[in-house]
């Protein structure tokens, strides 16, 4: 097999903190464990600076995935490491910026909106496109050859993992505000919407069932249909639920839009959002974790691509976030077309992947980033 190329996200301040430590190690969040798990000795790491938007550097991995929680950088632990070296550097006004490389990365083709491609960079370690890792270091080793110096922002660059930014009143954290019409809630779905989430409902329940699992759909979408195909109709479509909870947080989960079942254990919870406000599978997850806390579901809410920064914006309100657990740490965002790229490159070998699969599509919704 060949190499494999990997996003690893800093800003400057955690970039000057790994080289000052002697640029061997670098590391991840414990909630992307899996994940990194599939990068191996040989692989690249592609250093991105997110207050920036640039590439300034290249990793070789050195070694297997390890835990340690030895302080390394300042105001995060990243305790998922790997031992590498540091093969090209550049400086922060010599660094690639993204959208320099937009004609020639799969990353721009085909965006359902022009801001589509920014949820990619959202969380690391991400695979890249083998052919556009490629190209991204090509494009490190030409400027190192041949630099071009760019102004930038310094207080960006020094900035630490970044944090949800509120205004703060007393104790009570008000959100910023975003100017939706009043009557938003009032207008009825339109056609497209209701086509759309019962698509992804459909693809998440076939999924589910695909890979062995018994699954459930919402009680109140139980009679709908996708192309023609009831809901009702799908193998291994659960009619009830176990019964190991108490009646309030049974009637949550069953209007949950679908769950994935292994047994009487429900394993994955999933929300799908189409419309703009986002608040209602929120508010349902929230519940759940309200009433209980140490329920060990994993939970995503699968939303357009464009979406994204709407439902990271909600998801980080102090309502979700001060859940214990947060919401935040626990619920990931699946952009749609990530959902049905990774349903056609698996294709018929859906039959013999673990459910844990889907992670690897999600997006971590946690604030700060390294």
């Amino acid at each position: 097999m060949g190499r494999n190329y990997w996003l690893d996200l800093f800003t400057g301040k955690t970039w000057e903190e790994f080289k000052k430590n002697g640029a061997k190690v670098s590391g991840f969040r414990p909630t992307r464990r899996r994940r990194a798990q599939d990068i191996k000795p040989g692989d690249y790491l592609l250093c991105y600076l997110t207050g920036l938007s640039r590439f300034i550097g290249v990793l070789e991995v050195k070694s297997a995935c390890y835990e340690d929680d030895t302080p390394i950088f300042e105001d995060a632990v990243f305790p998922i490491r790997f031992n590498v070296g540091l093969l090209y550097e550049l400086t922060p006004a010599t660094a690639v910026p993204v959208e320099t490389l937009k004609e020639n990365l799969s990353l721009f083709k085909g965006l359902s909106s022009p801001h589509a491609w920014t949820g990619f960079f959202r969380g690391s370690p991400a695979r890249f496109n083998p052919a556009d890792g490629e190209i991204i270091v090509e494009a490190i080793k030409e400027a190192m050859s041949h630099p071009v110096t760019r102004a930038y922002d310094q207080p960006k660059y020094w900035r630490r993992p970044r944090k949800f930014e509120s205004k703060k009143i007393g104790v009570v954290t008000i959100p910023q505000e975003e100017k939706e019409p009043a009557e938003e809630a009032e207008v009825p779905v339109s056609e497209i919407e209701e086509s759309s989430h019962a698509e992804m409902q459909w693809l998440l329940l076939k999924l589910g069932s695909d890979v062995g699992l018994d699954v459930w759909v919402a009680r109140n979408d139980r009679n709908r249909s996708f192309n023609g195909v009831l809901f009702s109709s799908l193998k291994n479509l659960r009619t009830e639920l176990p019964r190991q909870f108490d009646e309030a947080t049974n009637r949550t989960i069953e209007l949950i839009d679908v769950l994935w079942l292994q047994g009487d254990a429900i394993v994955v919870a999933f929300e799908v959002e189409h419309t703009s406000a986002i608040y209602s599978g929120l508010l349902r997850m929230a519940d759940l974790i309200a009433m209980q806390p140490n329920i060990k579901i994993n939970l995503y809410l699968v939303a357009p691509d464009d979406r994204f920064e709407k439902v990271f914006s909600e998801i980080n309100r102090p309502t979700f976030s001060r859940l214990k657990p947060p919401l935040p740490k626990i619920c990931r965002f699946i952009p749609y077309s990530g959902l049905k790229s990774e349903i056609e490159k698996v294709g018929h070998r859906i039959k013999y992947m673990k459910p844990e699969f889907i992670e690897a599509i999600a997006v971590s919704c946690e604030p700060d980033e390294a």
